[in-house]
């Protein structure tokens, strides 16, 4: 049988170490040996003797702050030994080591899968309020592992050294140290009143050093319904302490 569906570029690509690397752009294959963390739903297919196990949100603590806030990672434990494959939607697969000391704020809607060694909790997002792609809150990882990670479309890498401003609904994940906080970009004035609009309203800012991912396609924000823009640093009370 001949066609170039069968071309080496289609082949399952092998590897001597186990772990989460990309079959191809849109495509994540975990060589297990162990275990992983991974989006539930996600798998496309497996080989060898592999159990998926349902863990909501990863703990009792991050269900609670998942149905408070919306956000979090809806997980199932992946464990045994073979091959998994896992996508979401098409979506571009990207790959981020984690190293000790670092921390990433990322939209629980782009994870995809991530090592076990990994940490996240749910946090709010600091000054930046409605105005985060993930809404008031995001999952921040921690700890050395690698995590996969799904954006619509090649993203850009932007390093902050200046100040950095971004749409809100683009913003994909951070460097959980930078300083977030949102600006208005579309200035107030007869033409607003109007009706008139850049499309522009507000977008996140971040100072620091640091860097953050976009991608070229703007997701409809999520995160806890009802609360409007507004510097979460004041927002104090039951939630601030919780998500502190």
């Amino acid at each position: 049988m001949r066609s170039e569906l069968f071309s080496a570029d289609n082949l399952e690509k092998e590897s001597a170490q186990p772990g989460l690397r990309l079959q191809n752009s849109k495509l994540l294959k975990a060589e297990l040996n162990g275990e992983f963390m991974a989006r539930v739903g996600s798998m496309v297919a497996y080989q060898g003797q592999v159990h998926f196990e349902a863990l909501g949100s990863g703990g009792i603590g991050k269900f609670l702050k998942q149905k408070l806030t919306g956000e979090g990672v809806p997980l199932m434990r992946v464990k045994g030994h073979g091959d998994v494959f896992l996508a979401e939607r098409a979506a571009d697969v990207h790959l981020i080591d984690l190293e000790p000391g670092d921390a990433l704020s990322i939209n629980g809607a782009n994870v995809l899968a991530f090592e076990s060694s990994l940490k996240y909790d749910i946090k709010m997002v600091s000054g930046a309020g409605m105005m985060s792609n993930a809404g008031l809150f995001n999952c921040v990882f921690t700890g050395q592992g690698r995590i996969a990670v799904t954006t619509h479309g090649t993203p850009v890498v932007l390093t902050v050294d200046q100040p950095t401003y971004v749409d809100p609904q683009a913003a994909i994940c951070w460097s959980a140290s930078l300083q977030t906080g949102y600006h208005r970009a579309d200035q107030l004035g007869l033409g607003t009143l109007l009706g008139r609009s850049t499309g522009e309203r507000f977008t996140m800012s971040f100072a620091g050093q640091g860097f953050v991912v976009v991608q070229p396609s703007e997701e409809p924000p999520g995160g806890f319904a009802g609360l409007g823009g507004g510097n979460q640093q004041s927002s104090g009370g039951i939630l601030g302490n919780l998500f502190d």
